[in-house]
């Protein structure tokens, strides 16, 4: 048996005696079973950057709050919290039940957490020494008093300026409680053998071969009945790096769920529509929701050339209007997402404006606008798309709609890594732009154009600056009602609409495919993978 065989016969074996108390009537353990085909550096929540990590971490860890499958915020290791009527000052109060998962750094049984745990876990983030992606989560955090345990169960988070989306900040996975004594264990290796204090524990990681979570039979949260959660008996997870052998362990039932679509089986499991190929009707299920993803043209509003023609506002609107987004999206998607003729404001998100609001296929109007614009009556120069090759059908679309109209666009295709190097140093007046929600607020949409925000120090890929714009942005962040903070957002997007830095394209959908004997799989605008809910029924063998 050669050593690949080996191992994994070994970690089968340690996610069936970490089960086998919970076996079924069938002799069956309830595991759930999902690939990641990039791989996974660590399971510290401190580098819990991208889909790839989150998903695990937020199996292993809790922090104080947590975000429902409506994105509202709802109590986790805190039960209860309090806000200053001026939004500065956060007060929470812990449950006393919650313990971290068994360590042999501990001297005997785990500790419960105490407030004490989230300043030093929430003061690790901020150490530049760490190095942790996520240090801008605290820029509003008071340097001083930051974080004060005031005693075991009650904490107080002190800002130095309100911000209303600090909450939904506190649900990210950096905010995830961690263990001191663990974590300064230099034999411990926290990133490859996590303790946190999740509805599933760490067994054993292989980086090659799977990962395998199983049950924390001392979880604290219950269902609406007072059963404790989680359902199932653990989470393997493998790392198959080619998308179509994925595919075939899917339809052999070796995987429970798909995330996403890619090629190598998107005209087999989809219609050009976006519904399920009736040939898979009553063998797996499609779900879809909303994904809090903007995907966009931007335009840099500064420099870019002395031909810069796109620094003309007529010809940024004329572009918006010179393309089909309904037909881009059925025939390059399969409708797997929206065409974005409502703003950059997602739907899901308070402030988004109503469809029609943005910008709609009218090419008699594009035509018209560059009859008013500055080049008038001129053969156009030639303008350059940058982006990279995931999205050159897209840009090629849009190439060929827009020649129709009078405007010659040259695509130009850039690797991942210096593409990302160009758009924040401003190298690139026309580019291919993306924007994922790293909380849910739409403050996070409207940051990308607050002139306080130019890259390469923040978000503001495009240089945009309006003083209007930054009036309200300001106002949003002192601004405790919802309701009006949504107003605001409202019409920043409006004017966003208006000035045209970008071109909005679409509004992506969370789409998973998933065996038919999952139950409560229910994903988010977020895109997060919520599993202490879920059930797995056994089939008939």
């Amino acid at each position: 048996m050669n050593r690949p065989e080996l191992l994994s016969l070994l970690l089968l074996a340690a996610l069936c005696t970490a089960c086998s108390n919970r076996a079924d009537s069938s002799g069956d353990a309830m595991v759930f079973r999902y690939n990641e085909s990039k791989g996974i550096t660590t399971l510290d929540p401190a580098f819990a950057r991208n889909q790839t990590i989150i998903w695990p971490v937020s199996q292993v860890f809790n922090g104080l709050v947590q975000l429902d499958h409506k994105l509202e915020v709802k109590p986790s290791i805190a039960k209860k919290w309090m806000v200053s009527d001026d939004g500065l000052t956060y007060t929470f109060y812990l449950r006393r039940d919650v313990r971290f998962h068994p360590s042999g750094s501990f001297n005997g049984d785990p500790p419960f957490v105490n407030a004490a745990d989230f300043v030093y876990s929430f003061s690790r983030i901020q150490d530049p020494s760490l190095a942790s992606p996520g240090g801008w989560i605290f820029e509003y955090v008071d340097t001083d008093s930051g974080f004060t345990a005031v005693n075991d169960t009650i904490l107080k988070i002190q800002l130095s300026s309100p911000f209303p989306p600090f909450l939904s900040i506190l649900a990210m996975p950096y905010c995830s409680v961690v263990p001191q004594q663990v974590v300064e264990d230099p034999e411990a290796d926290f990133g490859h053998h996590p303790v946190g204090t999740g509805p599933f524990k760490f067994k054993i990681w292989s980086p090659d071969e799977k990962l395998v979570l199983v049950r924390n039979d001392q979880y604290f949260e219950m269902d609406m009945d007072g059963q404790s959660l989680p359902y199932l008996d653990g989470i393997a997870v493998t790392f198959i790096k080619d998308k179509q052998s994925e595919f075939l362990e899917f339809l052999k039932g070796n995987i429970d769920f798909l995330s996403g679509v890619h090629p190598a089986y998107k005209d087999e499991l989809l219609t050009r529509s976006g519904t399920l190929n009736p040939a898979y009707n009553n063998k797996i299920r499609l779900i879809t929701v909303p994904y809090l993803n903007t995907e966009y043209l931007g335009i840099l509003q500064k420099g870019g050339g002395e031909e810069n023609i796109l620094l003309d506002r007529k010809i940024r609107k004329a572009i918006n209007h010179g393309f089909d987004r309904e037909k881009m999206m059925k025939y390059l998607r399969n409708n797997l997402g929206y065409p974005a003729n409502a703003g950059m404001i997602p739907p899901g998100l308070p402030g988004h404006l109503e469809p029609g609001d943005g910008y709609t296929y009218n090419p008699e109007l594009a035509r018209h606008l560059l009859g008013e614009s500055a080049y008038a009556g001129e053969v156009l120069p030639v303008i350059t798309l940058t982006t990279t090759s995931d999205y050159l059908d897209l840009c090629e679309y849009i190439q060929f709609e827009l020649n129709k109209i009078g405007i010659d666009i040259d695509i130009e295709v850039s690797t991942g890594g210096a593409f990302r190097n160009m758009v924040a140093n401003g190298n690139l007046p026309f580019f291919r732009g993306s924007w994922i929600a790293d909380y849910a607020d739409a403050e996070n949409y409207m940051a990308l154009f607050y002139s306080g925000n130019f890259a390469p120090e923040g978000p503001n890929y495009t240089r945009f600056h309006s003083p209007e714009f930054d009036q309200m942005y300001e106002q949003s962040l002192l601004e405790p009602d919802p309701d009006e903070r949504a107003g605001l957002y409202h019409s920043m997007d409006s004017l966003i609409v208006a000035e045209a830095p970008v071109v909005p394209l679409y509004y992506d959908k969370v789409v998973r495919f998933s065996q038919m004997n999952i139950m409560g799989f229910q994903p988010d605008p977020m895109n997060n993978l919520v599993l202490k809910t879920l059930k797995k029924v056994q089939q008939e063998k």
